[in-house]
């Protein structure tokens, strides 16, 4: 009668567990430490992904650092360089006219105005980078933006346009006919690229050449970017210009949009900068590969402009990257000096009585093409 009640069915005693709860306990403690593994892994994943965010932002604000210095520079050269240059073409247009009877020295009087315009043409590069863009967003229609872009590219001072075919594959499709931006800017950088292509492609003779110009939709943040950042993940439009030229190297992609560097003897090294800045203030990015390694294969480059369907939000390391200064130069360039598209426009001489009086130049409007 006495003593401890007997288990029934050989179970367990009384305080331990049976096989069947240990091996239930096991199975919850098994599935904890998975997940708690997965866990991990997904933050290690998002410290590595916000740790590469955050040098790329590092990296974008120093570049808008130096580029806030070169707009300082730009604004001083705007002031100090520009109008003493206007006052030479202008010398040098009138000692044209006067020297009409006598050829020799009139050659020498164009060769100054020629080089005197080659100086003006970097001073302007220079302010058209330095500057801050101000976006007036709107719907562009792609096929009509590649096609005031390829004009402005064909002609004589552009090597390569002549031998080199224009294609425009998908141009028909109305699902991707038009881009969210600036035309104006967006067009200035096709032009840029554009231009780049041509003249690549004219390096490499013996072979027949093709432009091809497109427009594709994709996700952002698809691919990495050469140049650019702060894409989301949301919808963007593509512009791809691809040429049949040389290619560029690793190491010509990594400089390729850095101010003032180039590849060729003439040229201020300042398009691609500028293609940069203007996709950049869109909130997109650039992306140039090689054709080779695309699935297609094949000579040449590709660059693809990728600019997203929605403004992005305000980035206060955008700003900086515009100086107020150079701005400021670039209004004063407006109605100073003299301009090759405004025809009769002069900069004001040292001296009133020597029989020249200031002409007040009309604001360029259009597009800059890089030099």
């Amino acid at each position: 009668m006495g003593g401890s009640p007997a288990v029934e069915g050989g179970g367990a005693r009384a305080g331990t567990l049976a096989p069947a709860d240990l091996a239930e306990l096991m199975g919850a403690f098994n599935e904890v430490t998975a997940k708690l593994q997965r866990a991990h892994e997904q933050l290690r994943g998002d410290v590595a992904r916000l740790t590469h965010e955050l040098s790329e932002a590092n990296a974008r604000l120093e570049r808008s650092r130096r580029l806030a210095a070169l707009g300082e520079m730009a604004a001083g050269i705007a002031h100090e360089v520009r109008n003493p240059l206007g006052s030479i073409r202008l010398y040098a247009r009138m000692l044209e006219q006067d020297l009409a009877d006598r050829p020799g020295e009139r050659a020498v009087a164009a060769k100054i105005d020629g080089a005197a315009r080659v100086m003006d043409a970097v001073v302007g590069d220079v302010l058209t980078f330095a500057r801050e863009f101000r976006l007036r967003r709107e719907g562009v229609d792609v096929a009509a933006l590649f096609d005031r872009a390829l004009e402005s590219c064909c002609h004589d001072g552009v090597p390569g346009w002549r031998g080199a075919k224009v294609a425009r594959p998908g141009a028909g499709d109305p699902g991707a006919a038009e881009a969210w931006g600036d035309p104006g800017l967006l067009q200035q950088a096709l032009v840029n690229v554009i231009r780049n292509a041509f003249e690549a492609m004219s390096e490499c003779s013996g072979r027949d050449h093709q432009l091809t110009l497109r427009v594709e939709r994709r996700t952002a943040g698809a691919g990495g970017a050469n140049g650019g950042g702060g894409l989301g993940r949301g919808r963007c439009t593509v512009l791809l210009i691809a040429d049949t030229g040389p290619g560029v190297t690793p190491e010509v992609v990594s400089r390729m949009f850095n101010p003032f560097f180039t590849t060729r003897g003439t040229g201020t090294g300042l398009g691609l900068a500028i293609v940069h800045r203007i996709v950049d203030a869109h909130g997109g990015a650039v992306r140039v590969l090689n054709n080779a390694d695309a699935a297609g294969g094949g000579p040449g480059a590709t660059v693809e402009l990728i600019l997203p369907d929605e403004a992005p939000a305000p980035d206060p390391r955008r700003r900086v990257e515009g100086s107020s200064r150079a701005d400021d130069a670039a209004d004063d360039d407006a109605t100073s000096g003299i301009s090759d598209r405004a025809a009769g426009a002069a900069a004001t001489p040292p001296s009133a009585s020597e029989g020249s009086a200031k002409v007040r130049r009309p604001r360029r409007r259009g597009v800059e093409t890089s030099r």
